[in-house]
């Protein structure tokens, strides 16, 4: 495994590395890939819609009430 930074391949600013996995022989494996662009000038900007924090608790969805 190497320390390389991964870059954006629109406008080659640095981004940041994210874990993706898959499944080998029955065991999941990780694999890390370089995550979205986030600069808004760039052709493959992932914008706000693409953005889930993970330190924040997801919120219920709203129940219908009679």
């Amino acid at each position: 495994m190497g320390t390389d930074e991964h870059v954006c391949p629109a406008c080659g600013q640095p981004v940041a590395t994210v874990v993706r996995r898959y499944k080998t022989l029955g065991a999941w494996v990780p694999r890390w890939v370089a995550g979205p662009c986030w600069n808004p000038k760039c052709e493959a900007y992932a914008g706000e819609a693409e953005y889930v924090p993970r330190d924040q608790p997801e919120e219920p969805a709203p129940t219908e009430k009679s």
